[in-house]
């Protein structure tokens, strides 16, 4: 049945969905009110924190020191980008019922399937390698521990995974909101104590040609844009967002989708002022304070002391990367897991699927800690930011010639304006990413 024609343009049945364990999981109460909105928020929170993992510290932290407020604008129109992006993901899950590997792995030929397959896995191991940094970086500004002791150790987070996931999709969304709010409270604080200048954060926002015109700022632009709008992001979104059982009528869909838009909307306006926060503290208190680029973490968390006055900034600064850390490692794994299921139809129980593509990540992790320190690690986080970043047509192109197909889609089909748009964004992507690819090859 699998392999049989299937009415409404798409080539196969469904089969079997991805994360079936929690598929149709949470179900949303009939009647309206505020309980029927609150049932579907929660996957847009899932989604945001794969927008301000250890990665986006590292490129932001280098942005904000080395150009001061400058690439604010660049986390402002990446944020633009994700959330409609994430809109999209919202929608293909909704109205097909499939998520983005499986609506791949059905549209395309094997071949062309089983590379995007690999470009996803490549990105995850991207990703895993900021997460595997950044919670070792944590470990060790908190606790003391040694890098390579820590990276190895970010290895056992597969148990915290299996509990939450054992006690049921809801747990683990209510612990990735509450490490969220603790996240927030400790930038609130490091804000206040930083005293920006709010005239130039505002200025900030502006857009200018120099980002273009600058290799240096167009590859930290890039790392930015890498690491807020994630390819492993959109196969997640589309996969997660099924967990909702609401009413499979036209119209039930139609609100699922809505209530679903508006929760990624919420949430990614969320990330944004992480984000943000993390650049304004770079360039208020690095760029500001003449302390020169800060492309490391360790050396942010030993610099804001000095420079602050207070001993309060730098545990704050370690405890939201710890946060940020574990955050990302949940979302990571279930990306994961969706993607492999998506495009393979094959499934693995989900602690070896962690601990093999952990593995993957903590074999360089590895390697550049112990030869190079941190100095190495950051500069290994920022370069698998523009890794990300040059996966993500990949990811963009198929989402929008799906969510766009009215054979695919039905009368769920994307609206014509916010495919357009999609487009210009992808676009903009690509040629971003074809600069940075110019010069690097011409030492530029």
């Amino acid at each position: 049945m699998l392999d049989s024609l299937s009415s409404g343009g798409w080539r196969r049945e469904r089969g079997d969905p991805a994360l079936s364990e929690v598929h149709g999981s949470i179900a949303v109460p009939k009647r309206a009110g505020l309980r029927r909105v609150l049932a579907f928020i929660g996957p847009g929170y899932l989604v945001a924190t794969g927008y301000m993992d250890p990665g986006n510290w590292a490129t932001s932290l280098a942005g904000g020191s080395k150009f001061g407020y400058s690439l604010l604008t660049v986390a402002l129109l990446s944020n633009m980008i994700a959330i409609l992006l994430q809109a999209l993901c919202s929608r293909l899950g909704v109205a097909s019922g499939r998520d983005l590997a499986q609506a791949c792995r059905d549209a395309f030929p094997r071949p062309v399937a089983f590379v995007l397959w690999i470009l996803a896995e490549a990105a995850i191991c991207a990703t895993d390698l900021a997460e595997v940094i950044g919670t070792a970086i944590g470990l060790n500004l908190l606790f003391g521990l040694p890098l390579e002791i820590g990276v190895i150790l970010t290895a056992l987070d597969v148990f915290l995974i299996l509990w939450l996931q054992n006690l049921g999709f809801r747990w683990v969304e209510a612990m990735v909101i509450g490490m969220l709010a603790v996240i927030a409270v400790c930038f609130g604080v490091q804000i206040a104590l930083a005293d920006p200048n709010w005239g130039e954060v505002i200025r900030g926002f502006a857009p200018t040609t120099e980002i273009v015109r600058n290799p240096q700022m167009l590859y930290l632009a890039l790392g930015i844009l890498g690491a807020t709008v994630m390819p492993h992001n959109l196969y997640l979104h589309s996969a997660i967002v099924q967990t909702r059982r609401h009413d499979g009528t036209l119209e039930g869909k139609r609100e699922a989708i809505k209530y679903a838009t508006w929760d990624s909307t919420f949430a990614l306006m969320f990330a944004l002022t992480i984000n943000a926060s993390i650049l304004i503290l770079a360039a208020s208190a690095f760029h500001a304070g003449g302390a020169g680029e800060v492309a490391d973490l360790g050396k942010a968390h030993e610099l804001l002391n000095p420079l602050l006055g207070s001993a309060l900034a730098p545990t704050l600064f370690a405890v939201a990367l710890l946060c940020c850390g574990l955050n990302s490692t949940v979302t990571a794994t279930i990306a994961g897991q969706a993607v492999m299921e998506g495009f393979l139809n094959f499934r693995l129980a989900p602690w070896l699927r962690r601990l093999i593509t952990r593995t993957i990540a903590i074999v360089p992790a590895s390697i550049v800690t112990i030869a190079y320190g941190e100095q190495g690690a950051g500069s290994l986080l920022i370069l698998s930011q523009v890794v990300l970043s040059l996966q993500l047509p990949f990811a963009i192109v198929p989402l929008i010639m799906f969510t766009a197909d009215r054979h695919k889609m039905g009368t769920l089909v994307a609206p014509r304006w916010q495919t357009v748009l999609a487009i210009l964004a992808a676009t903009l992507i690509i040629t971003l990413n074809m600069k940075l690819l110019f010069d690097f090859v011409t030492g530029s």
